[in-house]
């Protein structure tokens, strides 16, 4: 009995989490109120209130929901790809994320509208709920490299504002090129990155 209210709730959180992403992408968050997502999902104003303090809130669990199903697939494809090199390993999983991102355009301008790094963290470096602790993969990948990396998640942090930063006006603007005109800048970079962090500071 326990398990069908559990995934009555489940739905239900689920369903205001699409509408909001439908409304958030079509009207944008300024003009979305609570009164409008509950409507559109037909559930009761009061059991929003269940799952989210306000629309910031499911704003942010949002895109934590949505970046960690795209860390997920990506994961996933690295494991299949058979790739063993660390930075080869981390060029794959941001050229799969931005080839993903490029296909679902709304979902990169409510990214990068929005996206802190105190939300990704929490979405990313720590458990999800869709199963995905990227820190405990990020952490093997380094491990498994056998070099260890200097302030492993200033790195990270460093990549993912270089990649969201530059690929947001590629790919929604094509400027100052398209995202496959960039992609060979962008992964050069990360690499020289990825390098610095090998190395002490002197």
């Amino acid at each position: 009995m326990g398990t069908k209210i559990d995934q009555n709730k489940q739905q239900k959180k689920d369903t205001l989490l699409k509408t909001a992403f439908h409304l958030f992408t079509t009207k944008g968050i300024a003009k979305t109120s609570i009164s409008e997502i509950v409507e559109a999902a037909g559930i009761a104003k009061g059991t929003f209130y269940l799952y989210f303090t306000d629309k910031y809130d499911i704003r942010n669990k949002l895109i934590a929901h949505e970046s960690s199903l795209i860390f997920k697939k990506a994961g996933e494809a690295l494991a299949a790809s058979g790739i063993t090199n660390f930075d080869d390993r981390i060029i794959f999983i941001v050229d799969h994320i931005l080839n993903q991102l490029n296909e679902n355009q709304a979902l990169l301008n409510l990214i990068n509208k929005n996206l802190s790094w105190g939300i990704f963290k929490n979405a990313l470096i720590q458990n999800t709920e869709e199963g995905v602790n990227f820190k405990h993969v990020y952490d093997q990948m380094i491990q498994e490299s056998g070099t260890p990396i200097r302030d492993p998640e200033v790195m990270l942090f460093l990549i993912i504002e270089l990649v969201s930063s530059t690929c947001y006006s590629a790919i929604l603007y094509q400027e100052p090129v398209d995202l496959v005109s960039l992609k060979p800048h962008l992964f050069e970079v990360i690499r020289s990155i990825i390098d610095a962090h090998r190395r002490p500071i002197t």
